[in-house]
């Protein structure tokens, strides 16, 4: 049996947040946003940290309080007209270790009621980045096909994401991957449950399908120009 860091108090304190989202509920409720929230998603990440290197030296795990892998509860609202302070999930990412200097992949956890999902890839990469995986997919299209039709990471992961509407500058809008060329995000996810999440299992199960991702990751890496 592993370890459960996650219980259904986590998603009874976000369903309440979303009910009462303001800074007088929240500062009420602090000490159950501690123990059922922050505590435990910082415990998953520190122990996160031995079987994200057994898949590669090159990603992190930082279980500091501010900064590091898990988001900040607070929402920056100065450029929204939804001035609710809080958000309603939690969400943890696991960073390349190059990340600061590069865009580079990662892998994503998102905890919200109704929808919790893991991901995995480059999130809206500045346009340099996406040229560069384009045109790693252009000269690479077999490895492309491997890293992302393969059976075991087809089982469980989705590509998704948003893409231009038109084929991007110098591609040929006949070409056979001319769709994954027009995407902006390069990005996989799969969905996983509550009940997951407050399994015993849950930190192999989260490993197990990170593992499942390595040809994708890899492929990205390589096209950004950073180790896997």
């Amino acid at each position: 049996m592993g370890t459960r860091y996650f219980t259904p108090k986590l998603f009874g304190f976000l369903k309440d947040l979303a009910e009462n989202n303001d800074r007088e509920w929240f500062k009420a409720n602090q000490d159950a946003y501690d123990k059922y929230v922050r505590e435990p998603a910082l415990e998953f990440i520190n122990d996160f940290t031995g079987p994200l290197k057994s898949i590669s030296e090159y990603f992190d795990t930082d279980s500091r309080t501010v900064g590091g892998s898990l988001f900040r509860i607070q929402r920056d609202t100065r450029f929204s007209k939804d001035k609710t302070p809080y958000k309603t999930n939690t969400g943890m990412q696991f960073r390349h270790i190059m990340a600061k200097d590069v865009h580079s992949p990662g892998y994503y956890l998102h905890i919200q009621p109704g929808e919790c999902f893991m991901g995995v890839g480059i999130w809206r990469p500045e346009t340099k980045v996406a040229y560069a995986i384009r045109e790693k997919i252009d000269e690479d299209p077999a490895g492309w096909k491997k890293a992302t039709q393969g059976k075991r990471f087809t089982d469980v992961f989705a590509i998704g994401g948003d893409s231009l509407k038109r084929p991007p500058k110098g591609y040929d809008p006949d070409h056979p991957y001319i769709e994954d060329l027009k995407r902006k995000d390069f990005i996989a996810s799969t969905r996983v449950t509550q009940k997951d999440i407050t399994s015993d299992h849950f930190m192999a199960d989260f490993t197990g399908n990170c593992k499942r991702a390595t040809p994708f990751m890899r492929f990205l890496c390589e096209a950004v120009g950073v180790p896997f």
